[in-house]
């Protein structure tokens, strides 16, 4: 008989959150003040009203999923704010047994003219510190009964933008205008890239990695190879939002032209029918071969199921949701939030759904567990990295033998 994987079982783990977004991720009490306070109209202005019109169960596509960003962009203007939202991030993490969590934005969304980057990225750090120093002197931690805190900032470029995003689009696209769209959305991830870089060598942000967000149909990631190159050649880890909402071609250019260590979301990896290129012969051999190749070079796609369905209604449930197979070509898979308040989850609900909804193995589901802390771009060296992952198989062991009954050797 199958080991029941429990929802307290599932709190008591150590986890991670690879793919989280802090302006999607506020609590739903602090954008309500925060918009109070900074004088930003919200549809509504209690907590149910804001779950009915905004934060929905259910969203129509990417663009209704998307709106909420407007409200919760709006608030996240000063360094007090942003600062707040992240030390309340990784707290919520932590509550819920999270231990490392890679936290992404694109801070060119959130500058101005009194808020330059650098401001941004720090507020970022700030909050997430506090969080970890409060954690970290807890007596289980010291003890090496619990797990320390550690978490990495990833800086998010745009693969578009239009001047209604922020004063600083708005600015380059007026500097630009007779520039074609594709070079001006090079130039700025160029230039939040080289940010990135040099906050992280000359100031020692813990910035960790490099994303490409935003709308893939019509605007590919070969658009930013530039950027990418810029970051690969200054060994920062790379991410990209790919195969969220267009097929299996956006994943292999994003591995290709982009170096990507790591695929963001990834759902239509199998989807061999959206495959555009009338070269490609064999589409599901092309599928095949692609997940192979990211199976064997280890590259850890970064699912979130709850968002997947709200942004991809064809989706309809969990059910039809590729990460099972994905599974079941043993890729490397991280279980993500995406947006803790847009999606309104938590890494233990998207937990559950795999575990109950998709029946997944106990070796698989410790398999899921601790990919996210292998797939991770962890800060230190590698060997500490390894002694941290060890760390987490030793107390993973520990609670599941206690909690559900069995050892990791039963379980492989």
């Amino acid at each position: 008989m199958r080991p029941i994987l429990t929802r307290e079982f599932i709190r008591a783990i150590p986890k991670t959150d690879l793919h989280l977004h802090l302006d999607g991720s506020l609590r739903l009490g602090t954008l309500i003040e925060l918009a109070r306070k900074e004088g930003v109209a919200l549809p509504a202005e209690d907590e149910e009203g804001l779950l009915r019109t905004v934060f929905k169960p259910r969203y129509a596509g990417l663009q209704d999923y998307l709106r909420g960003f407007r409200y919760t962009c709006a608030v996240l203007r000063n360094a007090e704010n942003i600062e707040r939202a992240a030390f309340e991030l990784a707290e919520d993490c932590l509550a819920e047994g999270v231990r490392y969590i890679e936290v992404r934005l694109a801070p060119q969304l959130l500058t101005h003219a009194e808020l330059p980057i650098e401001a941004i990225l720090r507020a970022v750090a700030a909050g997430l510190s506090r969080a970890q120093r409060r954690h970290n002197a807890l007596p289980k931690v010291k003890s090496g009964e619990d797990l320390p805190f550690e978490f990495g900032i990833i800086v998010c470029a745009m693969r578009a933008f239009n001047r209604n995003m922020g004063p600083y689009f708005r600015d380059l696209l007026g500097v630009m205008s007779r520039a074609p769209k594709r070079e001006v959305f090079a130039i700025a991830s160029l230039e939040v890239v080289r940010e990135a870089v040099a906050l992280r060598d000359e100031c020692g942000l813990p910035i960790v990695g490099f994303d490409l967000a935003g709308e893939e149909a019509g605007y590919p990631a070969a658009y930013h190879v530039q950027a990418y190159q810029y970051a690969h050649s200054h060994f920062l880890k790379k991410t990209v939002h790919a195969g969220e909402a267009y097929g299996p071609e956006s994943i292999f250019q994003a591995i290709t032209d982009c170096h990507a260590n790591r695929i963001g979301h990834g759902t239509f990896l199998f989807a061999h029918e959206m495959i555009r290129d009338s070269t490609i012969a064999d589409r599901k051999k092309y599928c095949s071969d692609l997940a192979e190749y990211i199976a064997s070079q280890r590259i850890t796609v970064e699912v979130c199921l709850a968002s997947n369905l709200q942004t991809c209604p064809e989706l309809k449930r969990v059910e039809r949701h590729p990460v099972a197979k994905m599974l079941e070509h043993n890729l490397s898979v991280s279980i993500c939030t995406d947006n803790r308040l847009v999606s309104n989850t938590t890494v233990t609900r998207e937990l559950e759904l795999i575990a109950n909804r998709l029946a997944v193995s106990p070796r698989q589901f410790r398999n899921v567990i601790i990919a996210g802390f292998k797939g991770s771009f962890f800060r230190g060296s590698y060997n500490q990295k390894r002694a941290y992952v060890h760390k987490v198989i030793e107390i993973y062991d520990r609670l599941e033998e206690k909690m559900l009954g069995i050892s990791s050797k039963a379980s492989l």
